[in-house]
């Protein structure tokens, strides 16, 4: 394992596009974007992805300048056309205009199409969140998960994230895949020799497997619950961006020539058109203060509620610097001979 500082890393991670003629003010948020997921320890939406994002440069899959175009649909409602670029960009263009409209109104949904992977949503929430609006950010990925009952994948991991305002820089978080992991951390426990936990993913016959270079399919988190979130954020991120879905989306892992034409949707929220913002802000402080003095069962040191382990890992993370793999570190140096 390496140790990197995190501006280090961010500034690897802004040489490494640049190098593929990723234009600057591209290539600094989608080095914000992965280099946040390290910060808090979401690995597998870390700097683990960037040979991946490079080799899809490299076949044609990606457009490194799109023409980002946002058609407005009504006060509140709009559609951003990605053009094939970097769904990292892509989204905080459609964030930002998400913003503006629910200043405006009071609420803003976006949706998003022509784009490719967006990296993690808790990134997009959080910088809702800090402009005192409530975010919901979705996404869809290629087929993956087994849908409850099934052997054979149909929807991806789907994730689904919720950002929260409440003090300055510190909101409520919730990111998570409707699949039991997302597959970045199959892939992380490959990159580092690790085996996985039981009902992590499944085999090709549909038989759990421990060993991560087995896994075939990934499996829904609760069961039929996470199945049918699942669908929801299909819904959601394909049918309303007009994308394609589940079976019918362009694999990340394979076709590296073809574009992923990936949906996303946003809904913001202004809460001060319901309650005042220091009301809303101060219960929410109330609210997870009393969780954590709820009692912990045995075995558990504390309750802790939504992002809190996130924000202990970047707090240490920022002092201690960024643990990268052999593999990931040594890819980056290769790249631009640090």
């Amino acid at each position: 394992m390496y140790t990197v500082n995190y501006q280090d890393l961010f500034d690897y991670t802004m040489k490494v596009f640049q190098k593929y003629d990723v234009p600057e003010e591209h290539a600094k948020v989608i080095a914000d974007v992965l280099v946040h997921a390290n910060l808090r320890g979401v690995d597998s939406h870390g700097v683990l992805r960037l040979e991946h994002y490079i080799k899809r440069i490299s076949s044609g899959g990606i457009n490194t300048n799109p023409k980002v175009q946002f058609e407005t649909t009504s006060k509140s409602t709009g559609i951003m056309d990605g053009d094939n670029g970097f769904g990292h960009y892509i989204s905080n263009q459609a964030v930002e205009k998400g913003i503006e409209l629910c200043l405006d109104n009071g609420i803003s949904a976006v949706a998003v199409k022509n784009s490719s992977h967006c990296g993690a949503l808790s990134y997009f929430v959080d910088k809702i969140a800090n402009k005192k609006l409530i975010g919901i950010a979705m996404t869809h990925t290629d087929s993956s998960v087994i849908p409850f009952g099934g052997k054979e994948p149909y929807f991806g991991t789907n994730p689904i994230a919720f950002g929260f305002p409440m003090s300055k820089d510190d909101n409520v978080i919730l990111d998570f895949a409707t699949s039991t992991v997302a597959l970045g951390k199959i892939l992380n426990s490959q990159n580092n020799n690790k085996t996985i936990p039981d009902g992590w993913g499944v085999d090709s016959e549909g038989n759990t497997t421990n060993d991560p270079d087995k896994v075939a399919y990934l499996t829904p988190f609760g069961g039929p619950k996470g199945y049918g979130l699942a669908m929801v954020v299909e819904i959601f991120s394909s049918l309303l961006s007009g994308s394609a879905f589940g079976p019918h989306i362009t694999k990340m892992y394979g076709d590296y020539n073809k574009n992923r034409e990936l949906g996303h949707f946003f809904i913001l929220i202004d809460p001060s058109k319901f309650v005042s913002i220091d009301d809303f802000t101060n219960r929410l402080i109330q609210m997870t203060q009393e969780i954590k003095q709820v009692q912990p069962s045995n075995g558990i040191k504390e309750v802790l509620v939504p992002g809190d382990i996130e924000k202990i890992n970047e707090k240490n993370n920022k002092i201690h610097g960024i643990q990268l793999s052999e593999n990931v570190y040594e890819f980056i140096k290769n790249e631009i001979n640090i």
